[in-house]
């Protein structure tokens, strides 16, 4: 733990000594990092860098909601090829569709949509084409 600052010594002195004693103690020496440039330096400034490193390091993404669904769309139908049943393959892609068709209902803010609710039958011979084709 760091002593208080003195009464009478100029804050940027105070500073200047505890860096310096650390460095000679070392404990600058084994940082992560060390002798490595800054990230990020020579961006432009971002008000929300924090808050953007934070979400990145937490594996989070905000996405506009259509972007979202579009997203989602693809994730149903790979889940829908991954399906262990048919009646999996049919849930998975009936709930999407719902979503999709109330998005094209009410459409969200952002981008275009661009789907459409997807031909569950077709879904379904795909996936049993695939499935046959495994063996």
């Amino acid at each position: 733990m760091t002593e208080r600052k003195p009464p009478g010594v100029s804050f940027e002195s105070w500073v200047d000594k505890q860096i310096r004693e650390a460095t000679e103690r070392g404990d600058f020496k084994n940082l992560p990092g060390f002798g490595k440039p800054l990230p990020g330096n020579g961006d432009a400034y971002d008000e929300l860098w924090w808050i953007k490193g934070k979400m990145h390091r937490e594996g989070m993404a905000v996405l506009p909601p259509t972007l979202a669904l579009r997203k989602e769309a693809e994730d149903a139908l790979e889940a829908a090829g991954r399906a262990p049943s048919e009646a999996a393959v049919r849930r998975i892609i009936e709930d999407i569709n719902e979503k999709i068709a109330a998005a094209v209902r009410r459409p969200p803010p952002g981008p275009l949509l661009g789907l459409t609710p997807y031909d569950v039958d077709e879904v379904v011979r795909t996936w049993r084409q695939k499935r046959d084709a495994r063996g």
